[in-house]
Formats: C-alpha cells, sequence, structure tokens
C-alpha cells in the first residue's frame, strides 16, 4: 500500500510540474532562447579569437621563413669564404627555426581545422536559433490568438446568428417592397392616357407616333431618285 501511494505521489509530483512547465511554456521559451543566443554569440567570438591566433601564427612563420632564408644566404656566404666557425653558428640558428618553423605550421594546421569545425558548429547553431525564433514568434501569436479568443463573451456567437437573421429578414422585407414599388408604378403608367395614347397609336389608330422603319427606307428611296 504505501508503495502505491509513494508512486502515486510522484506521479502527482509529475503531473504538477508538466503543468507549470506548460502553464509558463511561452517565457520558458524565451528564456531559452535568450541563453541560445548568448551560447551561439561565445561561439561566434570563439571562431573569431582562433582566426586571430591563427592569423598571429601565419605572420610568425612568415617572419621565420624569411629569418632562415636570410641565415642560409649568409652562411653560404661564410662558407665561401671559409668562416665555419660562424657558418657552423648560423646553420644551428637555422636548425632551430626550422624546428621553430615546423612547430607553427602544425599549430596553424591546428587552428584551420578547428576554424572549420567551429564554422560549421556555428552555421548549424544560428540556423537552428533562427528557425526557432521563428517558432517562437508564431507561439506566441498562437497564444495570443487563442486568450484574446477565450476572452471573447459566450453570448457572441448567437448574438452574430441573431444579427444575421434580422438582416436577412429586413433585406427580403426591402426587396418585397420595392417589387411591390415596381409593381404599382407599372400599373399606374399602364393606365395611364400616355399609355393609351401609345398603344392606340401603335394598333394604327391616327397618326404614328413613331417613325417606322418602312418609313424611313421609303424617304432615302425618294432622296436617291
Amino acid at each position: 500500500m504505501l508503495r502505491h501511494l509513494l508512486t502515486l505521489f510522484r506521479g502527482q509530483t509529475a503531473d504538477a510540474s508538466q503543468a507549470f512547465l506548460d502553464a509558463n511554456a511561452i517565457s520558458l521559451l524565451r528564456q531559452q532562447l535568450r541563453e541560445a543566443a548568448s551560447g551561439v554569440q561565445k561561439t561566434r567570438k570563439a571562431v573569431a579569437v582562433v582566426m586571430a591566433y591563427a592569423e598571429r601564427e601565419k605572420n610568425a612563420l612568415a617572419a621565420i621563413e624569411e629569418q632562415i632564408a636570410d641565415l642560409e644566404n649568409r652562411t653560404r656566404d661564410a662558407m665561401e669564404k671559409g668562416e665555419d666557425a660562424i657558418a657552423l653558428e648560423a646553420a644551428t640558428a637555422i636548425a632551430n627555426l626550422e624546428a621553430e618553423r615546423d612547430a607553427t605550421q602544425r599549430a596553424i594546421t591546428t587552428y584551420t581545422s578547428e576554424i572549420v569545425q567551429l564554422r560549421q558548429t556555428l552555421a548549424q547553431n544560428e540556423a537552428l536559433l533562427s528557425e526557432l525564433k521563428r517558432g517562437q514568434r508564431i507561439a506566441e501569436a498562437t497564444s495570443k490568438t487563442q486568450q484574446l479568443r477565450g476572452d471573447a463573451p459566450s453570448w457572441t456567437q448567437s448574438d452574430l446568428a441573431d444579427a444575421s437573421e434580422t438582416l436577412k429578414r429586413l433585406q427580403e422585407r426591402q426587396q418585397h417592397n420595392d417589387a411591390t414599388m415596381e409593381a404599382m408604378a407599372e400599373l399606374s403608367a399602364s393606365t395611364s392616357a400616355d399609355a393609351l395614347s401609345d398603344r392606340m397609336a401603335a394598333a394604327g389608330f391616327g397618326a404614328p407616333k413613331k417613325t417606322a422603319a418602312s418609313d424611313v427606307l421609303e424617304r432615302l428611296k425618294k432622296k436617291a431618285a
């Protein structure tokens, strides 16, 4: 029994913790992205630092190679003049410089490899951070929309439906009134003296009120003749 109670307690604690995280997910996401952005910035700085180290080593390598070339020329000159002692001293210095040159070259190789890896990591992290920031904006917009939707009065939907029904009835009544007015105007026109006169003229009683097409043709024939 005690074991079951402990399991239940752990389950309730886990549920409460998860519920708390869910309720504060937006704030948690903001902080996580701030920390991630700080980490990306540190990676960017690390790339710059390593690049500076590599550049320094490259400059040192160029200086060493220049020293080696200079000493080699001077050593050959000393040997040609029979100055073996100073030639040996120069040769020792050249050997030390060559060892320094080899070490510098290895350092440059190490830095170059590290720069490639850091840049790849930086590019991946920047891409992921940008994607997460876009997701954050969408999540915040969705949260605000859901909050506004939740704040809307529960009766709003029914009010809109009632208003729509009222508007429909009003439009139907207005359309009916318009049709009635048109019918009344038509009846009034048909019963007027002018309408009666027009109908009689069209039937051939009295002088026509409109010029017939045949009359036009007849007139044109006379002009042509």
